[in-house]
């Protein structure tokens, strides 16, 4: 048994990042071909569509503001000229801010934060899934936190993007089900990146100590669950929220 996603189009956004970057390799290794957003590293995104290419796979990098109507749809129709429509979402690019206490945080990083995970959500079901709809196929996959459990001082603001995200992506979880459209969500922990591996901070004993697993996970273990809901060994699947976590919070039934 093995992941394969030959035939398919995946669009990630924030495909740049930390995450994302993972995430592309990952799925073009499993056979996919893959729309590479970015909003700013144009750089890292067309090292990216190098890297794809040399899997044999096609890829195109695309430029968008996430949180803007106009942007999404620039992007779908981008996207479907040169890949055709994606039959997966993962739905990863997220506003990045100081995070600080609520007294003392900025207002504005709240409405960032709804832009970039509820609007988001919002503008990339409006924009892509209908095409889902139509081939009785398709996976959408929001990329969550673990945060949202944790409540943590100074995570307001991205807390309450993400919870909005969750109420979003179940509600549409509902609405497409019938199509055989799957919604899914992957809420990584404190994950190592290659940010840490540059400034050698892969330990955290303050963090791992909570975590019952008592180490970090790897960026690599969000590309491999992201892969998994991705794929058709998912396809009975939805409406999850699926900590990669290492335990360190445990959704309750």
């Amino acid at each position: 048994m093995h992941i394969d996603l030959s035939g398919r189009v995946v669009l990630v956004t924030g495909a740049t990042g930390d995450l994302g970057r993972v995430m592309v390799r990952t799925l073009a290794a499993c056979g996919a071909d893959v729309g590479i957003h970015y909003h700013r590293n144009v750089d890292m995104a067309e090292e990216l569509r190098r890297e794809v290419a040399a899997l044999g796979r096609r890829a195109c990098t695309v430029k968008a503001d996430v949180s803007e109507q106009a942007g999404v749809l620039a992007m779908r129709d981008r996207l479907r000229a040169d890949l055709g429509d994606p039959d997966i979402l993962v739905n990863n690019a997220v506003i990045q801010y100081r995070w600080t206490r609520i007294l003392e945080q900025d207002p504005a990083d709240y409405e960032g934060q709804y832009r970039s995970s509820v609007l988001h959500s919002v503008l990339m079901a409006q924009a892509f899934v209908p095409a889902m709809i139509a081939k009785r196929w398709g996976r959408v996959i929001g990329i969550s936190t673990e945060c949202v459990m944790q409540n943590h001082p100074t995570q307001s603001a991205y807390v309450a993007g993400k919870r909005g995200m969750d109420g979003v992506l179940r509600c549409l979880a509902r609405e497409v089900g019938e199509h055989q459209v799957t919604v899914n969500q992957v809420a990584p922990g404190w994950m190592i990146s290659d940010r840490d591996r540059s400034a050698h901070s892969e330990v955290q004993a303050g963090y791992t100590a909570s975590v019952p697993l008592q180490r970090r996970g790897v960026d690599q273990d969000i590309a491999n669950a992201v892969a998994f809901l991705a794929s058709d060994l998912a396809g009975f699947i939805s409406g999850a929220w699926l900590p990669v976590c290492g335990g360190n919070v445990m959704p309750s039934i």
